[in-house]
């Protein structure tokens, strides 16, 4: 058994690895989608609704919802709150 990283954090394994931000960036889009889905089920709102609203394709929903597809813009996080009727938040922590 490899002991190197007994005692270390998980986020300094990840960094050791260069994996930290692409495991990051992976579960911030998790909960976005999350979110997305239940704003959805709130208002009732069906993915081709959904779409429309957004004024693009259902796959481009798809990939929006998906939670293992990090590669998403800003303006699609915006049209996706607007269609919602909600505004968009993003902030350096």
């Amino acid at each position: 058994m490899n002991k190197k990283h007994i005692g270390s954090k998980f986020d300094e394994f990840l960094k050791e690895d260069n994996l930290l931000e692409q495991v990051q960036a992976v579960a911030i889009k998790r909960v976005v989608a999350y979110q997305i889905e239940q704003e959805m089920k709130l208002k009732k709102l069906t993915k081709t609704e959904m779409a429309s609203r957004m004024k693009t394709s259902r796959a481009a929903l798809e990939r929006l919802l998906d939670p293992d597809n990090a590669s998403i813009t800003l303006f699609t996080l915006e049209r996706a709150a607007s269609a919602l009727g909600k505004k968009l938040k993003v902030e350096l922590a």
